[in-house]
């Protein structure tokens, strides 16, 4: 079983930046593929970038790709979220989360554990 915590959430600027972390404890996260999600008030959860075990493959939600960038340090035991020009629609709760799957999990289904979120609001 692991544990997610992420942080780095806050309040930015249009066309600004930030940074996401989540943070992992039990299992290393290298026995996991890991995701980025969230959810906006008023709209379903939605994935935003995933990353395979090793790193070698990811992806990213038409919404963000080239605006967002997802890693991962398994020596760490962390992954980010590279988060920039930022829009007013980025603003939700998001979340990270762990799957036991060895591709790319793009449904929620596929993932097994879940952060609590963290809240980015993006201001004009």
């Amino acid at each position: 079983q692991v544990q997610l915590i992420e942080s780095g959430g806050g309040l930015v600027q249009t066309g600004g930046s930030l940074t996401l972390s989540c943070a992992t404890s039990g299992r290393t996260v290298n026995n996991y593929a890991m995701g980025w999600f969230r959810q906006a008030p008023g709209k379903e959860r939605e994935i935003v970038a995933a990353i395979t075990r090793s790193g070698g493959r990811t992806y990213y939600a038409t919404s963000v790709r080239g605006r967002f960038t997802i890693s991962r340090d398994n020596a760490k035991n962390t992954v980010y979220l590279q988060m920039n020009s930022l829009k007013s629609d980025d603003t939700a709760v998001y979340y990270c989360a762990a799957s036991g799957g060895y591709g790319l999990g793009l449904g929620e289904s596929n993932y097994n554990y879940w952060g609590q979120g963290t809240q980015v609001t993006v201001s004009s």
